[in-house]
């Protein structure tokens, strides 16, 4: 299971890091991802980890999101920073699978980002 955390509403400019603390996976030992979906838009993938620490990310979040996770605390965050309006979505994580192909083992709840202009 997924629990994730951390939206909420912010202004243009600003920073949030949204959370996912897992439970019956193991987070390091499988490739994680942080997903968005705006309202009458499909679902798409903003950053993952597919092997080891490298790092992929959507082309609208390069230089401004980082996604990271933590062994000790079995958790992925993503930080994201500089928030535009058009960051406003439901993020959901996802944890092992094909991440790349939207087919994880498990899907977090979703938890929504509004940023204001």
């Amino acid at each position: 299971q997924l629990q994730a955390s951390g939206g909420g509403l912010v202004q243009a400019g600003g920073s949030l890091r949204l959370s996912c603390a897992a439970s019956k996976i193991i987070v390091s030992a499988n490739a994680v991802g942080w997903y968005r979906q705006a309202p009458g838009k499909q679902r798409e993938l903003v950053a993952a980890m597919i092997s080891g620490d490298r790092t992929n990310y959507a082309d609208s979040v390069k230089g401004r999101f980082t996604i990271s996770r933590d062994s000790a605390k079995n958790t992925v965050y993503l930080q994201m920073d500089n928030l535009k309006p058009e960051d406003t979505a439901v993020y959901y994580c996802a944890v092992g699978g094909s991440i790349l192909a939207s087919r994880p083992y498990s899907w977090g709840q979703g938890t929504q980002v509004t940023v204001s202009s």
